[in-house]
């Protein structure tokens, strides 16, 4: 008996982590994908006739801002609620953390409320959307922290409390025809399922059938023998090792690799870092003159002159792994890390090939979920769905306008890289050298509109 698949359109499909990683399931048809940037759907257009893709996917190529839903919803002959799962990560880069945050103002000129466009005109069964961690808190006014009640400043006003965007977001979930759609958000990282790479990111799950979603635990950790994971204290359950960067990309051979590589000012200052170091390794005349003002500076130092270790999964990808301050340079070789190996690390299928100038190729794997993340997501999809499909799709109970903030052990306590006067350079038996076990496993806040 052949098993259902359920149709799925991909928004802001960039280079199809998240699609990929749903076509591991072998339970999801996708039938279109909306893309604004020429080279990515190059990429997508070049998967599909390579036999990668569905023969007949359709590849948007526009501005979704400039997509009439209905028009586009119609073309692919989907009436509403006859969509099983729209999926797409809107780009949000003033909610990240990684960055300077700015005021929104008004978010419903954003892409995640043109996201929610969609979700109104599809009214899809399922809506799978992923994000930076940072949307979570962020607000919807911005007030610098010399500004902030605890610097003397006044009371936050409700606009500028943390968590306002998706607050407003979740409002306005509500509120679309085709609702009211229950939501659960799970803020995740894909090292604690296997992914060779820390990344935190948050999923969204929503449904039109009041059901409430859950997310399975992290399999996978750093299990310290000296303390005890939290994970055991829980579930009692043995969580096996973290992927590292050598199970991603050690057995890799490139004879002629594509790299976005160092300058050779930037490489004279990498070679005379080992294994796991970073710009703390070097001499302190050295790294006043390497980093300049940076070197006064107080946090988010830890990616200057950043050689990596093939023992620890690889940090968050970035889309450019040759910049000082947010350096990717390769654990033996003096070199950025290449675009096979960025793809390895997001866990692309090595077949998978990418288009554009080698800039856009980098942003496409730099910007992706996570493959194996979107397959966690996918598989909780799929059962969710046939849990549903054996009810005969009814509606669970009455609409709930409380939406769940599930916090799944996604922050990974950093390494040291100084104690005590000392440079720590990574060694597999220096605990100080080692990722922190987690303070806090799970935990569920809710937000009402």
């Amino acid at each position: 008996m052949a098993v259902k698949k359920f149709t799925t359109v991909s928004l802001f499909s960039g280079g199809m982590g998240l699609d990929a990683g749903l076509a591991t399931v072998g339970r999801f048809q996708l039938l279109a994908c909306v893309e604004k940037e020429n080279s990515f759907c190059e990429t997508i257009r070049k998967n599909r006739d390579s036999g990668r893709l569905p023969s007949n996917l359709r590849v948007v190529e526009v501005d979704i801002k400039k997509l009439d839903p209905v028009k586009f919803r119609n073309s692919l002959g989907l009436a509403p609620g006859q969509l099983d799962v729209l999926v797409g990560g809107p780009p949000c880069q003033s909610f990240s953390t990684a960055g300077k945050r700015e005021s929104v103002q008004d978010p419903r000129g954003t892409l995640l409320w043109d996201y929610l466009r969609f979700v109104e005109v599809f009214q899809p069964k399922f809506f799978l959307m992923e994000n930076v961690r940072g949307l979570l808190s962020a607000a919807l006014k911005h007030r610098p922290i010399s500004l902030r009640p605890e610097k003397g400043g006044g009371p936050l006003s409700e606009s500028e409390q943390p968590g306002s965007v998706i607050r407003l977001f979740c409002e306005d979930l509500q509120k679309i025809s085709g609702g009211p759609y229950h939501m659960d958000c799970f803020e995740v990282n894909s090292a604690n399922y296997g992914s060779p790479q820390i990344r935190e990111r948050a999923i969204f799950i929503g449904n039109r059938f009041n059901a409430q979603v859950e997310f399975p635990n992290p399999t996978h950790g750093f299990n310290d023998s000296d303390s005890e994971n939290l994970l055991f204290q829980i579930e009692g359950t043995k969580l096996k090792p973290w992927a590292t960067l050598r199970d991603a990309i050690g057995d890799l051979k490139e004879i002629d690799p594509e790299i976005l590589d160092f300058s050779p000012r930037k490489k004279d200052f990498l070679k005379m870092i080992p294994e796991g170091a970073n710009w703390r390794s070097l001499p302190v005349e050295i790294q006043k003159k390497s980093m300049g003002g940076a070197w006064v500076a107080k946090g988010g130092r830890s990616g200057w002159w950043r050689r990596l270790t093939f023992d620890l999964p690889c940090p968050t990808l970035v889309t450019m792994p040759n910049h000082a301050s947010t350096s990717l340079c390769h654990p033996t070789e003096t070199r950025a890390l290449s675009l096979k190996e960025y793809a390895r690390v997001q866990e692309f299928p090595d077949e998978w090939e990418f288009c554009g100038t080698t800039a856009e190729k980098y942003a496409q794997v730099g910007n992706a979920v996570p493959v194996r993340l979107a397959r966690i997501a996918g598989e909780v999809l799929a059962s969710e769905m046939d849990k549903l499909g054996k009810r005969e799709w009814k509606v669970t109970g009455s609409a709930t306008s409380v939406f769940r903030l599930i916090y799944i052990q996604s922050h990974v306590r950093t390494r040291s890289w100084y104690k005590n006067g000392e440079t720590v350079i990574w060694d597999e038996n220096e605990k100080l050298s080692r990722y922190g076990s987690p303070k806090t496993f799970r935990k569920t806040r809710v937000l009402s509109h």
